[in-house]
């Protein structure tokens, strides 16, 4: 059918409308200019008292915070670290589902709070339950990831409305597991020690993977039998220690260990790392501080320590190396964005032109791996990833 023609006098009259409601809004923004004009031409208006305290005009973010326990002590401390990518959600006093946000680089789940802006998320008074997602194989260490909050109305106030506090920070901590495998024909077994004493033993089977959950309070492993004998001090992230095998010298446990933390690259917020860094030479592999990749929430949870991480530019394979050979103990392995969460990373170390080791590290976003080898001598170590997703990296330790 063909399509209905406007009557001329109708086309004029939609656009006296549209041209009416355009000079309304340009005068009533030059009425505004104006006033605010008048009142920054007095100086008695400088530094005002308010004296009418009955409306408000702005807005505010409600925010919920989270961040990596590092000590599972379920309180925000010096050596705790805001998590980004944390999904959080809010409901209202019915228990409808109103909204759900990412907590951002800061830690804080943001959500809109004004009772002038229909828009905002939280625009009437009453009660709302804020729910933070604990993701799998991880732990509420503050035990509050679910909590509630009353706002009543309170003009005046920044939005309209006003809490009798603010909502409690939610601690999250990974469980913790060791990992690795045996090499064929070879016997070991792992002690895990607390505080110097010896709290469980693990046979390990010969050619085959382990995966073992530590206590609460484990703080080192010892790796013995077949000349496989190691020590590592643990982390708060989840261990892997790689193929054990005995053809592989294992770092002393008395050597003197260099940590490499990528804060001293650069004041900036990116570099790529040079070649004679730390003594080593560097290929593909850029120093960027945490929070200068907005969204990327690998580089701010895969930071341990300083300001600065390392990653594989572009996500294509980046290695580091040296013509002196050197001990590979450990590095942090995390991958840079929740979209690929579980990405594999493969790390193969060479000494000369033989590849000694090469294991490969399932990868997440929200926390480290703590990849320990402890590879006596090495001279070249590749890093690169299944789907070529930025790899990062943080507390490189080397031995020379």
């Amino acid at each position: 059918m063909p399509t209905a023609l406007l009557e001329p006098s109708v086309i004029k009259a939609i656009l006296l409308v549209g041209f009416a409601a355009v000079v309304a809004a340009l005068a009533w923004r030059l009425a505004r200019s104006r006033r605010r004009a008048r009142l920054r031409e007095d100086p008695a208006n400088d530094y005002a008292v308010r004296r009418d305290w009955s409306g408000n005009h702005g807005k505010l973010n409600h925010s919920s915070f989270v961040y990596f326990d590092a000590d599972r002590d379920g309180r925000y401390g010096l050596g705790d670290r805001p998590m980004a990518g944390i999904m959080v959600r809010l409901h209202d006093g019915d228990g409808r589902f109103v909204a759900a946000a990412r907590s951002n680089r800061g830690g804080f789940a943001n959500f809109l709070a004004s009772t002038k802006r229909r828009a905002a998320l939280i625009h009437v008074p009453g009660s709302y339950r804020f729910t933070v997602s604990v993701p799998p194989g991880w732990c509420s260490s503050s035990a509050n990831e679910v909590q509630s909050q009353h706002l009543r109305p309170l003009p005046g106030s920044p939005t309209g409305l006003a809490s009798e506090a603010m909502l409690q920070p939610v601690g999250l901590f990974a469980i913790r597991r060791l990992s690795g495998r045996v090499a064929d024909g070879a016997s070991a077994s792992i002690s895990v020690m607390a505080k110097g004493q010896e709290v469980a033993v693990h046979p390990l089977s010969a050619g085959a993977g382990f995966r073992l959950d530590l206590p609460d309070d484990a703080d080192a492993i010892e790796v013995t039998g077949d000349g496989m004998e190691r020590r590592l001090a643990l982390s708060a992230y989840p261990t892997e220690l790689g193929l054990l095998s005995p053809e592989n010298a294992a770092v002393d446990s008395a050597a003197s260990l260099q940590a490499i933390g990528f804060d001293d690259v650069t004041t900036r917020g990116l570099r790529k790392v040079p070649s004679g860094y730390a003594g080593l030479t560097w290929f593909n592999l850029n120093a960027l501080a945490r929070d200068h990749t907005e969204g990327s929430e690998g580089y701010v949870n895969g930071n341990i320590s300083g300001d600065h991480v390392c990653y594989t530019s572009s996500g294509h394979p980046a290695e580091f190396s040296s013509d002196k050979p050197f001990g590979f103990h450990s590095v942090m392995l995390t991958a840079a964005w929740l979209k690929s969460e579980g990405e594999t990373a493969l790390v193969e170390s060479w000494l000369g032109d033989r590849l000694i080791a090469s294991d490969t590290i399932v990868l997440s976003a929200l926390a480290p791996v703590h990849y320990a080898p402890m590879l006596a001598a090495v001279t070249r170590v590749r890093l690169s990833t299944s789907h070529y997703w930025q790899l990062v990296l943080d507390d490189l330790v080397v031995v020379r």
